[in-house]
């Protein structure tokens, strides 16, 4: 057993998703500690171009496993690719994305190599032996555990998108690539045509700008100024669980341990108190600003500009100012 970081690269629609670059970006600050190296994992059909890309991120190794039949993710297929490499590497940590492919391969693979698994963690530290510490939200979100795996390696956790920083680009580090063989099967379920869902999901994880709304709104006419405030600055809209809990907004865009992980350049919370839960979500985004009557509100504790006032006041303001500089 070394210490290299391993993580999973996961691939959709021939791109490498998000996550997986912050959790490179993680695996790069926990490999500055307890030394070893950061390798990525990719597993797929037609990698060459994507391992290029690779190579241009601050890592060292990259292994590979390509074949045909690993065109879709499949469990079974996947699993015993990437346990491949696992076994090849004898990594001290193994790092997967909280998204539905991560959780789903996760724990076949922690199974498969006698091992613990953490999941959906929200923060990760390791000490100069190796030994990672795995934070994630317990109880429904109102307090914080964190874990440990001292009897078993490699250790092993998933994590939240948005939660980490995205990894640096290579600064003339030398990334070696090393192409693995595996036998894959032609998969026993046959993918005949994918479908995409026209539905709209709102990606606030992916978002510059987001104005978030809490239960402190008002009535439904201030939600909808904030929301048409939102596209007018060219961002979007999100909320606290209040606001989901009844009925108001749509899950998807709920900030928060029981919602996404946010990071944008500027985040305005518009009547958000700011419970433990909400700020977990929310509180590495670059700048913050705060509207709430209650100057003792927890969202004020992470605000970078904190104004104290009544919503009805401030909100219409807000609104001719925007619109002034809008137009």
């Amino acid at each position: 057993m070394n210490k290299d970081i391993l993580t999973f690269i996961e691939v959709r629609d021939g791109k490498i998703q998000k996550v997986s670059l912050e959790l490179l970006g993680a695996a790069r600050d926990l490999a500055d500690v307890s030394g070893g190296h950061v390798v990525a994992g990719i597993v797929g059909s037609n990698l060459s171009g994507l391992i290029e890309d690779l190579k241009t991120f601050d890592i060292d190794l990259i292994y590979s496993v390509d074949n045909s039949n690993l065109k879709y993710y499949l469990t079974d297929a996947y699993a015993r690719a990437f346990e491949k490499i696992i076994t090849t590497v004898n990594p001290n940590v193994i790092l997967l994305g909280a998204t539905s492919i991560g959780r789903d391969l996760a724990p076949r693979l922690s199974a498969r190599l006698g091992t613990g698994l953490t999941a959906d963690c929200t923060k990760l530290e390791i000490d100069v032996n190796g030994s990672l510490f795995m934070t994630r939200p317990a109880f429904g979100g109102n307090l914080f555990a964190t874990i440990i795996c001292p009897e078993h390696r490699p250790q092993m956790s998933t994590v939240r998108p948005g939660v980490m920083a995205r990894i640096g680009a290579n600064k003339g580090r030398l990334v070696n690539v090393i192409h693995l063989d595996v036998a894959v099967d032609k998969p026993r379920v046959e993918v005949l045509e994918e479908v995409v869902a026209t539905q709209e999901i709102a990606n606030i994880e992916e978002a510059k700008i987001l104005i978030s709304i809490g239960r402190g709104i008002g009535g439904d006419e201030n939600l909808k100024t904030a929301q048409y405030l939102a596209g007018l600055i060219k961002g979007t809209y999100s909320c606290s669980r209040s606001l989901v809990d009844c009925g108001k907004i749509n899950p998807d865009r709920q900030v928060g341990q029981t919602g996404k992980t946010v990071r944008p350049e500027l985040y305005l919370a518009l009547g958000i108190s700011g419970a433990v839960q909400h700020l977990a979500g929310m509180e590495e985004s670059d700048y913050i600003i705060a509207v709430n009557k209650d100057r003792t509100a927890s969202i004020f504790s992470v605000a970078d500009l904190g104004i104290v006032g009544d919503i009805n006041q401030i909100l219409p303001l807000l609104k001719e100012e925007i619109e002034k500089n809008a137009l």
